[in-house]
């Protein structure tokens, strides 16, 4: 069973772990391992850590951190989507997303956007994001890579109230 607790600053570490693990196992052959190297070089203490700020999530199965992500609400920006590579296929991304989704519903967010990885554009889109462009995506740190932006129309929920610190996912 999946547990989706929001972050703290003392997850930053944990979190940013599970991002180069995801990176480097899920993203070969759509970027270059000169890319991968550059996006998961470094420390959560870099820069990573401070969005533990935002509405940040890790997901524990058995006491262990196995997926992250982010809404950034001033942007209506999902991100951060990442899972470790020894959980992939068993539906934890898609509950991070779910409960994302939720979050920003309870926040009356209509349309939520991200930039997809290009390995991760099928997942989106089987998920009801849209986008077929590619674009460049820029890090502050200097990192250049393709994405391809996508947007989702919220259906609102009517029951949805206050924020959920945590949900449990079968």
């Amino acid at each position: 069973m999946l547990e989706i607790k929001r972050a703290t600053p003392e997850d930053a570490d944990r979190a940013f772990e599970i991002r180069r693990e995801a990176i480097r196992s899920q993203c070969i052959g759509a970027y270059s391992a000169e890319q991968m190297a550059l996006w998961t070089r470094g420390r959560a203490s870099d820069g990573y850590s401070i969005l533990m700020e935002k509405l940040f999530y890790l997901g524990w199965v058995n006491g262990e951190a196995v997926v992250t992500g982010m809404l950034d609400l001033a942007n209506n920006e999902l991100g951060a989507l990442f899972v470790r590579s020894a959980f992939t296929g068993r539906g934890y991304g898609k509950a991070m997303l779910d409960h994302l989704e939720d979050v920003a519903r309870q926040r009356a967010v209509a349309e939520v956007v991200l930039d997809s990885t290009l390995n991760a554009v099928s997942f989106y889109r089987a998920c009801g994001y849209v986008g077929h462009e590619q674009a460049v995506y820029r890090s502050p740190a200097g990192l250049v890579l393709a994405c391809v932006p996508m947007v989702k129309k919220l259906a609102q929920n009517s029951s949805a109230a206050g924020d959920q610190s945590e949900c449990l996912v079968t």
